[in-house]
């Protein structure tokens, strides 16, 4: 299905653009922006827990929101919802353990077959057993500079002082990145805007270092009892 997977690549790119480049904030007006945007590496992969939220929308309107917290190794959770067929799946990954509750829309939506009544089941699954594209998500972010960083201008997020960074590169011919990094306190990236002839992409952070309580299910369904 064509339109699966160009949803699918979409997904990716909201959550994988979490590890793509950011900035700093002290100093900002002496400091180049790829000083800026190392710096910003630097202070979001030391993050002990971090929320990632974002929206992506194709050239149609169709899309998906999703949200994952996560303390950046083997702990986070993920809810992610499509927009055009109702489709939602939740996640608890805890080390090597998935949680997954898929909601009716995403079953019928995977298999192509109808479902009847609500679906509210959780289970339990190997974390080694997710596949790319299925809209589970991985704990682990990279924080990792890429292309050509140039400065924008001061503006706000949230309320928020930040400088705006310009990220092009030739990987990416159809469109480019701002990055907003907060310029008081900690240079913590506060949000990523993608804009492309392909699809639009907005994610925001927060929750910086802020304690997580991530629990399995209190009833499951191990996949793996299936088959016996």
């Amino acid at each position: 299905m064509r339109t699966r997977a160009t949803v699918m690549t979409a997904v990716l790119a909201c959550l994988v653009v979490a590890g793509c480049a950011e900035g700093d904030g002290g100093g900002a007006t002496e400091r180049s922006a790829q000083e800026i945007l190392d710096g910003a590496n630097r202070t979001m992969s030391e993050l002990t827990s971090v929320t990632v939220e974002g929206k992506t929308t194709n050239a149609k309107g169709e899309g998906f929101t999703g949200r994952l917290t996560t303390d950046l190794k083997s702990r986070c959770t993920s809810r992610t919802t499509w927009n055009f067929n109702g489709a939602a799946l939740e996640q608890i990954r805890i080390g090597e353990t998935d949680y997954v509750r898929p909601n009716r829309a995403y079953i019928e939506w995977w298999s192509d077959k109808p479902m009847s009544g609500a679906q509210k089941t959780w289970f339990k699954t190997p974390a080694s057993e997710a596949q790319r594209g299925d809209g589970l998500s991985a704990c682990p972010r990279d924080f990792t500079s890429f292309g050509t960083t140039k400065k924008g201008e001061p503006t706000q997020v949230d309320g928020a002082p930040a400088l705006a960074l310009i990220v092009t590169d030739k990987s990416v011919k159809t469109g480019k990145y701002t990055f907003y990094v907060a310029t008081e306190g900690k240079p913590y990236i506060l949000k990523v805007v993608y804009k492309g002839t392909d699809f639009h992409t907005t994610t925001t952070y927060s929750g910086f270092d802020k304690p997580m309580d991530v629990r399995p299910p209190t009833k499951v369904l191990d996949v793996s009892t299936l088959d016996k």
